[in-house]
């Protein structure tokens, strides 16, 4: 057998072949292919290359997931191996590929880099039908953050759902799972000092305000964050505060900034010990380093803080000036209580003018009409991730003959050529950009079968504007080869919107239409 080196030599002097004409997602960065072909069959040997538990695990998880893809005549013994080399020139995630005909090595310098390794080969060994062309891959992502956001307020999924996406994100190399689990129509996570948050709070959805609750209880969030971790996913929690409190005020509410409910009240200490005993179980539920507590649009629901008394003397005895100041007061607060749990707290963009420290802040941009508040974050020292309403809100329509959804387009193009469009914005500040988010959001999503419609494919292009560098996208052979992976989805039985065949799935109803 060739020595790894030789190979390596053989392999990269055969005519270099782009990225882009891989059938990969995301298309890697890096690809020389070589000849002749990797044949799966019933010898196939996975080998893990040390005794560390992660990675004999790893072996083992991909040799289960082989079981189920096409299987190839062709005879003789066939060996992957997957192993941790530090001496390889790449960052954190990245991973080598090295595919020979007899012999395929997944290395990378960290179990991160080899988990997406291992999503990369079956990906290949998946597209094409048991047989892998040779060729070397090296690869990492351009953002560290490649993130997908599913609100579960205001429609409730469940966690079998969630599971098939995340086993979806795994394969497209996304590594952070934002969820929306609190808002106005309902309150989705088990909260144990207080029970009615999800008894009561969990009652409703956007629309049927009487539907019966739903919630995760601990020990499935549990469930699901320990799945995710084994995909190499992150789980960021998302607790909104001051504003999109209904759910968490009609279950308590003493707690109410008064009017509808919409905010907690801002001068309690009441308010401030509920939410340091709430945040408490979350950060022993998640272990990401992040909790997301919203901060957003306090406007839409905060009428009674202007005629309130106690609200009002409180502004005028802490010098807080007016309402805005009171709403930025509370923020601070919040990052407090956040930041003593050992965690950093992420807030939507209205934060940045609360004047929260940035080491104890990360910011999202979201409103894609207000770049100078991307800018103001960017200058103001905060590390931001970008989910701008255009082009990365899933809730927004796809396709002009599309009736439901928000009004204005964001397509397949839209989502797969971003940031280009904002990118000039972020120069000299480059280091500050985690990274990018697709953000679904559920007011007029009601069922798995929409959910899916509205998310799918748009993530595969959310995925590769995450990973692939800007010199290796091409959005036409993108395009082109997107039939592999709708292939697959086929297979998992996720109802996706077809761009290349766009009458072929009829749009799915939303929650005010009959049938949903």
């Amino acid at each position: 057998m060739k020595t790894i080196r030789t190979l390596l030599i053989s392999i990269m002097l055969a005519p270099f072949i782009s990225q882009a004409q891989s059938v990969l997602f995301p298309a890697p960065n890096s690809v020389h292919m070589g000849d002749g072909r990797f044949f799966l069959n019933g010898q196939v040997e996975i080998k893990a290359e040390t005794t560390e538990g992660p990675v004999m695990e790893l072996a083992e998880n991909m040799r289960w997931a082989l079981f189920s893809l096409p299987k190839s005549d062709e005879a003789g013994k066939r060996v992957v191996c997957l192993g941790i080399d530090s001496s390889l020139a790449l960052p954190d995630e990245g991973y080598q590929l090295i595919i020979h005909s007899d012999t395929t090595w997944l290395r990378a310098t960290s179990f991160s880099g080899l988990r997406h390794a291992k999503e990369v080969f079956l990906q290949l060994a998946r597209f094409g039908e048991g047989a892998v062309d040779c060729r070397v891959i090296q690869d990492h992502p351009r953002f560290q953050w490649r993130g997908f956001l599913l609100d579960e307020s205001r429609h409730f999924f469940g966690k079998e759902k969630v599971k098939q996406y995340l086993d979806i994100m795994a394969s497209l190399r996304l590594n952070v799972f934002h969820w929306h689990l609190t808002d106005e129509p309902g309150w989705r996570i088990e909260i144990k000092r207080y029970p009615k948050l999800a008894e009561i709070g969990g009652i409703g959805n956007w629309h049927d305000s009487d539907a019966e609750a739903r919630f995760y209880t601990r020990e499935e969030i549990r469930e699901i964050v320990a799945y995710a971790a084994e995909r190499g996913i992150m789980v960021v929690p998302e607790i909104d505060m001051p504003g999109h409190a209904t759910a968490a005020c009609r279950a308590y509410p003493e707690l109410s900034g008064g009017g509808t409910g919409f905010t907690f009240h801002p001068c309690k200490e009441e308010t401030f010990r509920f939410l340091s005993d709430v945040l408490d179980e979350i950060a022993g539920l998640f272990p990401a380093p992040f909790i997301h507590v919203g901060g957003d649009e306090v406007h839409f629901g905060n009428q009674n803080w202007f005629s309130d008394p106690e609200i009002q003397a409180f502004i005028k005895a802490n010098k807080l000036v007016d309402e805005k100041g009171l709403e930025h007061y509370f923020i601070r607060r919040v990052a407090d209580i956040v930041a003593s749990k050992g965690k950093t707290m992420i807030g939507w963009d209205e934060v940045v003018d609360a004047g929260v420290s940035p080491e104890k802040t990360v910011i999202m941009w979201w409103r894609h009409d207000r770049k100078y508040q991307l800018l103001k974050a960017l200058e103001s020292g905060y590390r931001v991730v970008m989910t701008p309403r255009l082009p990365m809100y899933g809730d927004f329509v796809q396709d002009y003959t599309h009736h439901i959804g928000r009004e204005e387009f964001n397509t397949l193009m839209d989502v797969y050529t971003f940031p280009a469009s904002i990118w000039h914005l972020t120069q000299g500040y480059e280091t500050q950009i985690l990274g990018l988010q697709y953000s679904m959001w559920t007011e007029q999503i009601a069922d798995g079968k929409r959910l899916d419609y509205m998310t799918f494919p748009r993530l595969v292009a959310a995925a590769e504007a995450g990973w692939t560098l800007p010199r290796n996208k091409n959005y036409g052979r993108f395009f082109n080869r997107l039939h592999y992976i709708l292939k697959w989805f086929d297979q998992l039985g996720i109802y996706y919107y077809n761009p290349l065949q766009p009458q072929s799935r009829p749009e799915p109803s939303g929650p005010d239409k009959e049938g949903s």
